[in-house]
């Protein structure tokens, strides 16, 4: 039998976790003080999953920079390959909250949208990193 320690990361509280494994089976989560503990604790060692926020470069914007996050949490080990792909980005402005900004983010099935909104800066051609 072997304990592994996680911390919960699903509200402020940050629950000190300890599960009870044999092997890959999960026997017995400790130390949540709630049902989300424990949900997390299971997600965690079986298929882990973040949510990625990032920014990427808008042209002829009031901001040289969009910030966005993925609609929902993605695979852990996609991260890298979902940073890649938001890094070849360029944006034309205006640009608006809830935009999708990438389709199916590094094969995950879910998408990065935008967390703000960017303008048009009037007699824009372009940008710094046109």
């Amino acid at each position: 039998m072997e304990t592994k320690n996680l911390t919960c990361i699903n509200c402020p509280l940050g629950c000190a976790l300890t599960m009870e494994m044999n092997g890959e089976t999960i026997l017995h989560v400790t130390g949540n003080t709630c049902k989300r503990g424990e949900v997390y604790a299971r997600r965690e060692v079986t298929a882990p999953v973040r949510m990625v926020t990032s920014t990427v470069r808008v042209i002829g914007g009031n901001l040289p920079v969009l910030s966005v996050k993925t609609r929902e949490a993605i695979p852990r080990e996609r991260i890298f390959a979902c940073v890649r792909e938001l890094k070849k980005i360029s944006l034309q402005a205006p640009v608006h909250i809830g935009d999708v900004v990438l389709e199916d983010a590094a094969g995950t099935g879910i998408d990065i949208v935008a967390t703000r909104n960017v303008e048009v800066v009037a007699g824009e051609t372009g940008g710094m990193y046109e």
